[in-house]
């Protein structure tokens, strides 16, 4: 049986496994599945529609599966789903979905810090890790590995490439192609998120070729239309490159890009 304290408040309707430990003042709601392994301590909140998974830990004062803040939102039955391995820390806080996909997700091996919010309809990848006071907008995708400084502010339907890097503070309003560090209010392109990619095993070489694709497309007085199309008649194409060109050829918000002028030296960082 779960071990429940006596002052948590739990649906009849739950399914929770056998060794999940459930805190004081917590309360879950019906149509919630909660898998092994997994730990709420004191005071969260789990709405209907939440899905967590194996192993994860959520800290006091979050709250997971309420409804969105959408005002297009008309009571639809959604989720929010939670994948393993994942902490959330101290009043974090991830909405339900709308109709409009039906879920919010977040990966496996996140780490949610204190005070984030992930709006609805929001897909976080694996390992992603949000620092302290990020916001995410509505129908927010990011992509695996990626780390967003404290208070990260992203507005809704952007985009960040897989193993991108925010600076605290930073104000997202298009697309971050991917392995790229932006910071700043507005952001801007400051280089390759090579410590990033480092830590991740990308070998010298490869980083070298992302870092030419990018002065490819940054770099030669190019559109970005015409760079792409000059660096796949030009160059091999890597795993690692053809991810950077279908996700910026698929673009709705369009995508940062470095301009001298906008930040010093040239594009070797």
């Amino acid at each position: 049986m779960p071990h429940i304290h006596p002052s948590a408040v739990i649906s009849e309707r739950a399914r929770i496994a056998d060794d999940v430990v459930i805190g004081p003042f917590c309360v879950v709601e019906d149509d919630v599945e909660i898998q092994a392994g997994t730990r709420l301590m004191a005071s969260v909140y789990v709405a209907r529609g939440a899905r967590i998974g194996r192993y994860c830990t959520v800290y006091p004062g979050a709250v997971i599966a309420t409804p969105p803040q959408d005002l297009k939102y008309a009571g639809e039955e959604t989720t929010a789903e939670i994948a393993d391995y994942t902490v959330i820390r101290e009043c974090a806080t991830i909405h339900r979905g709308t109709k409009a996909s039906g879920r919010t997700v977040v990966g496996a091996h996140c780490l949610i810090m204190a005070y984030c919010h992930i709006a609805h309809d929001c897909v976080i990848g694996d390992r992603v890790i949000m620092a302290n006071a990020t916001q995410l907008g509505g129908h927010v995708t990011v992509e695996d590995d990626v780390v967003l400084g404290g208070a990260t502010l992203i507005h809704q339907f952007c985009r960040i490439g897989r193993l991108a890097m925010t600076g605290a503070g930073t104000k997202i309003t298009k697309d971050v192609a991917p392995f790229l560090l932006v910071n700043g209010n507005m952001a801007k392109i400051y280089g390759l998120n090579r410590v990033g990619l480092r830590r991740k095993g990308f070998a010298p070489q490869k980083i070298d070729e992302i870092m030419r694709f990018y002065k490819v497309l940054f770099q030669q007085g190019m559109t970005i239309s015409e760079a792409l199309e000059f660096y796949q008649q030009h160059f091999p194409l890597s795993p690692e490159i053809e991810h950077c060109i279908r996700f910026i050829r698929s673009s709705q918000r369009g995508v940062y890009v470095w301009r001298k002028e906008e930040t010093s030296g040239s594009f070797t960082e």
